[in-house]
């Protein structure tokens, strides 16, 4: 089995350390520090679908800054967000085409006996824990609605 995102993290770190990537480590430093705030605020330990969970949180937060940035024409901030952007997403599952999407979508409708909108919960609990990190929840929800709808 493969290493923990934990321990790939620290590994991560540690290399960034050797070859002095102050970027790089600063960037894993502040996603271990999340999953270290979390795991003292709920006394628990984290799995790899939760630290799933918080690198999709925070690539869509550091997405949403490169926007307002560059709105702000702050050009500089925006880049430092996307460089960010870049690590978190190594430790990210590899995100999978829309034709997946759609298809994952279609056998989640049929498998929870979805038929209106009233069950986009039960959908969206078979979905969010195979797409988690790997597609745009926001996204998915959409595709859901309009197949739900229509």
């Amino acid at each position: 089995m493969s290493d923990s995102l934990k321990q790939q993290l620290s590994d991560a770190m540690k290399a960034a350390m050797r070859s002095k990537d102050k970027e790089r480590l600063g960037t894993i430093r502040l996603i271990q520090a999340e999953i270290k705030r979390i795991e003292v605020d709920e006394r628990i330990d984290l799995d790899d679908a939760r630290v799933t969970a918080i690198l999709d949180k925070m690539r869509k937060q550091r997405k949403d800054s490169i926007e307002q940035f560059q709105a702000g024409g702050r050009q500089d901030l925006a880049d430092k967000e996307a460089a960010e952007v870049l690590v978190i997403e190594e430790f990210l599952p590899a995100a999978i085409s829309a034709e997946e999407v759609q298809a994952m979508i279609a056998d989640a409708i049929q498998s929870s006996g979805a038929e209106s909108m009233r069950d986009m919960g039960k959908v969206m609990g078979v979905l969010k824990p195979q797409l988690q990190g790997r597609a745009d929840m926001s996204a998915v929800s959409q595709q859901v609605k309009a197949a739900l709808a229509g």
